[in-house]
């Protein structure tokens, strides 16, 4: 029919369909971002919503979840009355010294390895100061989304309540290949659940061994600094650098030992990432280190700071996709998969 093949149409039309989604999905990136982070905020809940499903064993959900969230409020309540009044007396503390006018006299002097840093610093002082409105902007911009900080909980409440319902309705809509759609959902809930939970404890682990060995070192603004690392251990190989750049300005600028603080960063990124790190996540959530880095990189000339955040577990899922798709294949073609 007018020379075209049935099979050539078909693949030109099942292109389309994937550049038309892919485009809807750029559109929508935002909005797609906010529901991404509901239902990583979700798989954080999951295990201490689980066990309390499994203790009050109730068919309706929402006791448990009430519950859970009682719970998590709580702690975050303790943990601001415990620590918070700690933070931002340091932080009073750091922005008085900054303020302070003979600051500048002291940062100019200020060398780091036989490079004047004080110096480059004081050089583009007008440089620096006359770009702060535009980050200020930037800052209220961005500030304009704290509004999400109250939806993700919420659209996290739906997920984990409702998530079962919606995962067989999904189910339900496919003819052929639903038990593999199945297992493919199993293996990323599984994934996802693990990769949270490291997470979690890596950012804690942080924020207790920053807050006590910079406070044995002798570091001004410990506790300060240990909060800062603590969210930024979050974000995939951004975060720790950035946390490590500023805690050792923080630490120079402040009159602390800088040379202890460096060598401390360097054995805490070891362990973190070869001890900690491998322990916490299971093979399925493991990546090449090659992968990690194009992943950052990637995701972040993508998606800016998002695209860095989500770069590990989109990489992790597209991983497992391959070779749940791979085993598809090789079983339906009777062979025998490699060991």
């Amino acid at each position: 029919m007018l020379g075209i093949e049935l099979k050539t149409a078909r693949h030109t039309w099942t292109a389309a369909l994937v550049l038309l989604c892919l485009g809807v999905i750029y559109l929508v990136r935002q909005t797609l971002f906010v529901f991404i982070l509901s239902l990583l905020f979700a798989y954080l809940l999951y295990p201490l919503f689980d066990a309390i499903c499994r203790f009050l064993k109730a068919k309706n959900r929402i006791p448990a979840l009430a519950l859970t969230y009682l719970l998590v409020i709580a702690f975050i309540v303790a943990f601001v009355m415990f620590i918070g009044n700690r933070i931002s007396g340091e932080a009073g503390q750091l922005a008085d010294q900054i303020r302070d006018p003979g600051f500048a006299a002291k940062m100019r002097q200020f060398h780091l390895w036989n490079i004047p840093v004080g110096d480059l610093v004081a050089t583009h002082y007008q440089e620096i100061v006359s770009r702060i409105p535009s980050a200020t902007l930037k800052v209220l911009a961005v500030s304009t989304n704290l509004i999400y900080l109250a939806v993700i909980p919420i659209l996290s409440f739906f997920i984990l309540k409702d998530g079962r319902q919606i995962r067989d309705s999904f189910l339900e809509m496919l003819d052929h290949g639903r038990q593999t759609a199945d297992d493919t959902l199993n293996d990323a809930h599984t994934l996802l659940l693990q990769y949270m939970r490291a997470l979690l404890f890596l950012c804690l682990s942080t924020l207790t061994v920053f807050s006590i060995a910079l406070s044995a070192m002798g570091v001004r603004y410990a506790i300060l600094l240990a909060a800062i690392a603590f969210p930024l251990e979050f974000i995939p190989l951004v975060g720790p650098l950035t946390a490590a750049i500023v805690i050792l300005s923080v630490t120079a600028f402040s009159g602390g030992p800088v040379v202890g603080v460096f060598i401390f960063l360097g054995i805490f990124r070891i362990f973190q990432d070869y001890v900690l790190s491998p322990n916490l996540m299971s093979q399925g959530v493991e990546l090449h280190p090659l992968f990690v880095i194009f992943g950052v990189f990637a995701g972040g000339e993508i998606g800016g700071v998002e695209g860095v955040f989500l770069s590990i577990p989109v990489l992790a899922l597209l991983r497992l996709l391959y070779f749940r798709l791979r085993k598809s294949r090789v079983l339906s073609a009777g062979q025998v998969l490699p060991r």
